[in-house]
């Protein structure tokens, strides 16, 4: 077991090579990702005739069991060389790519989609908390900003690309072969990565519910689930909204390219602020902005609300989740920052797998209007309490920034 793990050469510059590599593997593991997310409800109702509450379930089961592990991968991350932690659940986050192809009933894809949920919670973890770590720490604050620009392009291309191979008559099957040839590309690119091996530690600290959840960010934690909830009602839902209750025929491809236009903006505009340490403010700013999109979306069912609103959701989020995760890290010592990374992405999660088994069952006994009217009931309940009490509380909690 070993303490720290670090890049073999001391780098000043934020944009070194470790750091454009696994950038870059960032961006294939999420474009395998997005391929999927706009896919999936369409491949399940079309292929297996199933029902909304089917699919609500069979989506939410992949964010369950991310969620159910991703503390543990904090835990490891912390415990064990990252790499090797990094490469070898990365490998199994591209394996299960097959199980789709082959899957030939909906239980069958239910038991694959759900089980692929556990590599993906701790490849996430680990890919961030080295890349975290690869950055110069006068820089971390930017660097995380600019690390969820692979991300939001990742949502710009994955879901397009998705969508147009999709509704082209392009079989699922190459589409779910993209994602395994994304992702292993990933791999091979952090296969690339050079690290210092780790000190061995004597003393080993004892287990504790603090190396697996940071116990001192419980309210921040409260206020990522509320912002997601309403986010993964957002993105789930969103090519069936517009095609049954709107009338927008193929609106999810350009839907999500709007939406990662303005999540890429916000984040290179934020990212000195973010360097400064002006994390509330931007948090607020993403919330009250987000809170706008969703009522544009709400009021204006035509294509200028959904699109309009696309745009000015990516810039909210494009705010505040770089702030939000930096938050984090600034309340932990450095040898919980895998731990930290965890409880952020663990908190993340909670919220868009409540979102989908909420927002799917409140579609299917009324509309998925009224999904995503709770979507927007939850932001409102989060911005109040965040400038309630949960700022004041960062504020006299943090350790760094």
């Amino acid at each position: 077991m070993t303490e720290n793990e670090n890049i073999a050469m001391p780098e000043t510059r934020l944009w070194n090579r470790n750091f454009i590599a696994i950038a870059i593997a960032n961006f294939l593991l999420f474009f395998s990702l997005y391929l999927l997310l706009p896919l999936l409800p369409l491949y399940l109702r079309d292929t297996f005739n199933a029902d909304k509450d089917t699919i609500g379930f069979i989506l939410s089961g992949y964010v369950i069991t991310a969620l159910i592990i991703r503390p543990f991968g904090g835990f490891i991350v912390d415990s064990y060389p990252r790499k090797t932690v990094l490469l070898v659940t990365f490998a199994l986050f591209s394996i299960f790519f097959v199980g789709y192809i082959v899957a030939g009933t909906v239980l069958v894809f239910a038991i694959i989609r759900c089980l692929h949920g556990f590599p993906f919670g701790i490849v996430t973890v680990a890919n961030s908390t080295v890349a975290i770590d690869v950055m110069p720490p006068a820089k971390r604050g930017e660097g995380i900003g600019y690390y969820g620009v692979f991300n939001s392009l990742a949502m710009v291309i994955g879901p397009s690309v998705s969508m147009y191979m999709y509704e082209g008559g392009i079989a699922a099957d190459y589409i779910f072969m993209t994602a395994l040839i994304s992702s292993a590309v990933g791999f091979g690119l952090n296969c690339t990565l050079r690290t210092r091996p780790r000190e061995r530690v004597e003393n080993k600290e004892p287990v504790s519910l603090d190396r697996f959840f940071l116990t001192r960010a419980v309210p921040e934690s409260l206020m990522v689930i509320f912002f997601s909830f309403a986010y993964g009602i957002l993105v789930t839902y969103i090519s069936i909204y517009g095609r049954d209750e709107v009338g927008i025929e193929s609106g999810s491809g350009p839907f999500f390219s709007l939406l990662a236009v303005g999540l890429i903006a916000a984040r290179i505009i934020s990212a000195p602020q973010v360097r400064k340490g002006l994390l509330t403010r931007n948090i607020g700013f993403g919330m009250t902005v987000a809170i706008a999109g969703f009522l544009l979306f709400l009021t204006l069912r035509n294509s200028f609300g959904f699109y309009g609103a696309a745009l000015i959701l990516g810039i909210g989020y494009g705010a505040m989740c770089p702030s939000f995760q930096t938050s984090f890290i600034n309340m932990a010592p450095n040898s919980r920052r895998g731990t930290a990374n965890s409880t952020y992405l663990t908190s993340w999660d909670l919220g868009v797998g409540a979102g989908l088994i909420l927002g799917g069952s409140v579609a299917e006994t009324f509309s998925y209007f009224h999904a995503y009217c709770l979507a927007l009931a939850m932001a409102i309940i989060g911005i109040v309490a965040y400038f309630s009490f949960i700022a004041r509380h960062y504020n006299s909690h943090k350790l760094l920034g």
